[in-house]
């Protein structure tokens, strides 16, 4: 099962979409250049769960920190829109304009991340390393990090793709062949590996 998953990542993968709790924007914020400093002011709503650097606060909230700013967009689009829907995160989008949209991606996107890994990268979870890299840093723009996430939010959100919750063009398809223990094996792979944050004005 992984390596037919593995294939399809490596087949659709350069082709995705965002990973946005639908699909990619035509047009929108990942259009227009953000204003670092003027993200920076608009984070201050984002650090009781993101952190100040990005670095997540909470365990069922992703790092932001050194993501792309295609994706951050991408997402805060989605919950903006209704493409994608979260009890915190759709409130405190619902009113961000496009240009806010791209300051705040602009902003956490220009932090510095870097990983250590524990482990052989060859044993990566294949289904992944195409997109999302063996040591948990993005290899396309339209992906995410998942380098020092919880495996607590890697479950979560590995089930809702599966489950339906969420949806997208390659993640649904691959999440629906995952059993538990594969999901598991994936999530505690990207949460063992070190991340540290910095924050760069």
């Amino acid at each position: 099962m992984m390596q037919r998953i593995h294939a399809l990542v490596l087949g659709g993968g350069i082709l995705a979409g965002a990973f946005s709790g639908s699909m990619a924007l035509a047009e929108g914020p990942g259009d227009l250049v953000g204003d670092r400093a003027v993200g920076k002011q608009l984070s201050g709503q984002c650090r009781t769960c993101h952190g100040a650097q990005g670095f997540a606060q909470i365990p069922i909230a992703p790092h932001i920190g050194g993501e792309p700013a295609s994706y951050i967009a991408a997402q805060l689009a989605a919950f903006r829109d209704g493409a994608r829907e979260h009890e915190m995160m759709s409130i405190v989008a619902r009113n961000l304009t496009d240009q806010q949209i791209a300051d705040l991606a602009a902003w956490y996107a220009g932090h510095q991340v870097e990983v250590t890994m524990a482990a052989d990268a060859a044993a990566a979870p294949e289904a992944c390393v195409a997109c999302h890299g063996a040591n948990g840093l993005h290899q396309l723009p339209e992906a995410p990090n998942l380098a020092g996430e919880t495996n607590i939010y890697i479950d979560t959100q590995l089930k809702a793709f599966r489950s339906g919750k969420r949806q997208h063009d390659i993640m649904s398809g691959i999440a629906a062949e995952m059993t538990d223990a594969e999901i598991r094996a994936v999530a505690d792979w990207y949460a063992a590996i070190k991340v540290t944050i910095t924050q760069v004005d």
